[in-house]
């Protein structure tokens, strides 16, 4: 067992976080902008685009682990089924990588950093988008169910789908 471990567990929990949110979206909600008239913020289906490109980029270039091809689909139903079985590939590849592996130092755009610090980066760009897409859920006046804890939706109780 790598002493990184912890950031393995991290991954492997933030991508079924990713998962539950995409999936509290409905197909009908996917193209709604927080701000119609205001094309800079994403929808949610731009944010699944964003989330798997970004993600396919960051493991490839800054951890040589590929999975294939970044997921350029239309439906959310196809982004949550690429992402699913993307982020498992990365996750078992993470699992087999020793100490030395996490503390190489590789290039994060164009300054050197340590492989478990880009990881913890790359969990932190992913939570930030998270709370976004959250947002829009509420935004939506659709249920936001338990990724940290209890919440207000499910009567303070845990539910997980």
């Amino acid at each position: 067992m790598t002493r990184y471990q912890f950031l393995i567990d991290t991954y492997e929990t933030e991508r079924l976080k990713v998962l539950s949110v995409w999936g509290m979206f409905r197909d009908e909600d996917v193209a709604v902008r927080p701000s119609s008239p205001d094309g800079r913020g994403r929808n949610a289906i731009e944010h699944m685009a964003h989330q798997c490109t970004s993600e396919y980029n960051w493991f490839r270039n800054m951890f040589q682990i590929d999975t294939g091809t970044p997921a350029t689909l239309e439906t959310r139903g196809a982004f949550l089924e690429a992402y699913a079985r993307d982020s498992a590939a990365r996750l078992a590849a993470l699992r087999a990588k020793d100490d030395a592996w996490w503390e190489t130092k590789v290039s994060f755009f164009d300054v050197p950093r340590s492989r478990a610090w880009i990881v913890v980066r790359r969990i932190a760009h992913t939570a930030h988008h998270r709370g976004q897409q959250t947002f829009l859920l509420r935004m939506l006046g659709r249920d936001v169910f338990s990724t940290y804890g209890p919440t207000a939706d499910t009567g303070n109780r845990v539910i997980y789908r």
